[in-house]
């Protein structure tokens, strides 16, 4: 089954886990939502501390679980490609760890599609094996993990340089 709008504004649950409709986009619906993300970030992230992001993003994790399950039973697949709450909550976590600027937060984008993609082990392994809700949102954490750990390493190498504060 192919979610509609109709779907989208029938529950709260598809609204969240089709992203706000970023997830009916026809063509790359993950890239779509982790657009979706990048823009909507500096609306959630700006009025609050650090420790209330990551409370709030912990609660966006576990509401993410519930939504997810209850659109995959919708569509009649667990893990639907229109289900983008999990590369938006993920996102949001990368977009906390990347230094200010533009060019690092599309480097940020970059690195998190390519882990989810591409799901190097154990994203694979959590994408097959973990089933559910919890399943959909796990392995984009663990991409959004790898595209962490790889800022971390280039923002080491790299240093501060006039391109990043672009």
């Amino acid at each position: 089954m192919q979610p509609t709008f109709r779907l989208l504004f029938s529950h709260p649950a598809h609204f969240i886990s089709l992203g706000f409709g970023s997830g009916l986009s026809p063509r790359a619906p993950g890239t779509a939502g982790t657009l979706a993300a990048w823009l909507l970030y500096p609306l959630v992230r700006t009025p609050i501390s650090d420790f209330v992001f990551l409370v709030l993003l912990a609660s966006f994790f576990v509401a993410g679980i519930i939504a997810a399950d209850r659109t995959g039973r919708a569509l009649g697949v667990p893990d639907h490609g229109a289900i983008v709450w999990d590369e938006i909550v993920a996102f949001w976590l990368v977009l906390f760890f990347t230094p200010a600027g533009l060019i690092w937060q599309a480097v940020a984008f970059a690195l998190f599609r390519f882990f989810d993609i591409v799901k190097p082990p154990p994203v694979r392994w959590a994408d097959r094996r973990v089933k559910g809700g919890f399943g959909v949102m796990l392995d984009d954490l663990i991409a959004a993990g790898y595209a962490i750990l790889v800022l971390a390493i280039l923002v080491r190498l790299l240093g501060p340089t006039p391109w990043t504060h672009i």
